[in-house]
């Protein structure tokens, strides 16, 4: 008789989710073990080498390293819990068992996929709330080269915008909202892709809407000839934010945030294709947990006693790291702008769900 309920009985389903939530958790732990100590091993030295460090800026270190390296195995941690769990189970004999009593395919890796979907719920909030605050804080604190990181002073060098079709290179930027003030200016002023004159003014300040330019300096590329001005009224409508947004990096901003930046950035003229792909790459990064289960479920079908059981767990292997190579060569095509933001974050996902339904269909017949 065939069950129809999507998912076995309440207490089969608590089972598998736990075999498969224990042996992940592990696996992550094991990883992460492994990989910060590497990690320390070749960042120590570094610490070291700055005058006054000592074993507390070493644990300093490791905080702030450790939720990144957690992010980044636990996708792995997922696959492998997944091929533990099922193999466990098919060399038990617990599958047959299960398909003896008239579960599908899918019935039976359902509770697996239900338990990766809180996985990847808390990988997201943990992404949003943990990870993007310790990287801003480790990547300041490298830059600093592990010593005291220096206070903000709010002067930002050598900042372009773009205002309509008008290029504008500002040396300093100084302050912030309508204190902003802007020093050794020069403006490309454009139509089309034609340049009529280049402007040079040594400060700018806000002013209503706009800027006032002080002490103009306009040479005409047409004719050739240079004119003087003591103030000029220029820049309606060109916020002060476009001027003074940091760097912006997609792993150091939360969605929200980084979302805002995106806009922002292209208000100025500035190219976002690589932190379009980082922002739709922080939902289906990990959303890239719940393909997991899927890919690695060919190892909990076929006889063990039939030898080929190692077969099955190294293609399920094979299946989820080629799922980790597409994604990271789509994601590095999105940032180089070979490929749309949208394609370069979910087509792999897409693919192997594709691909992982494909097997787990054909292993069923």
């Amino acid at each position: 008789m065939i069950n129809l309920s999507f998912f076995p009985s309440r207490q089969l389903a608590w089972y598998m989710a736990k075999m498969f939530l224990l042996r992940t958790l592990a696996v992550i732990a094991a990883l992460v073990v492994i990989l910060q100590t590497l990690d320390l091993l070749s960042e120590s030295g570094k610490i070291f080498a700055h005058a006054g460090n000592g074993d507390v800026e070493l644990w300093r270190y490791v905080s702030l390293r450790l939720p990144q390296l957690v992010a980044f195995v636990l996708p792995f941690g997922a696959l492998l819990g997944t091929l533990i769990a099922l193999a466990t189970l098919n060399q038990n004999s617990e599958v047959v068992s299960m398909k003896a009593a008239g579960l599908s395919a899918h019935q039976i890796i359902a509770p697996l996929i239900l338990a990766s979907i809180l996985l990847a719920g808390v990988s997201f909030a943990f992404n949003e709330r943990i990870v993007t605050r310790a990287s801003e804080t480790l990547a300041d604190w490298q830059e600093a080269e592990y010593g005291k990181i220096p206070r903000d002073t709010g002067i930002r060098p050598n900042v372009w915008v773009r205002y309509n079709e008008d290029l504008v290179l500002a040396r300093e930027v100084r302050a912030a909202g309508a204190q902003t003030a802007l020093f050794n200016v020069t403006i490309y002023d454009r139509t089309g892709e034609t340049l009529q004159a280049i402007l040079n003014a040594p400060r700018a300040e806000r002013k209503g809407r706009g800027w006032l330019l002080h002490d103009v300096t306009r040479f005409d590329v047409t004719t050739g000839q240079t004119s003087r001005a003591s103030t000029m009224d220029w820049g309606e409508g060109l916020e002060p934010l476009q001027f003074t947004l940091a760097k912006v990096k997609a792993d150091q901003q939360t969605f929200p945030t980084l979302r805002h930046s995106i806009a922002q950035l292209k208000a100025s003229g500035r190219p976002t294709a690589d932190l379009e792909s980082g922002l739709w790459h922080k939902l289906s990064k990990p959303l890239s947990i719940i393909l997991m289960p899927l890919l690695g479920a060919i190892a909990a079908f076929g006889l063990a006693r039939s030898g080929q059981l190692l077969l099955r767990a190294v293609v399920g292997m094979a299946l989820g790291f080629a799922f980790f190579v597409a994604d990271n060569f789509s994601l590095a095509m999105g940032n180089f702008g070979a490929y749309p933001p949208l394609v370069a974050a979910w087509a792999p996902f897409l693919l192997f769900l594709l691909i992982g339904e494909t097997v787990l269909i054909r292993t069923e017949e």
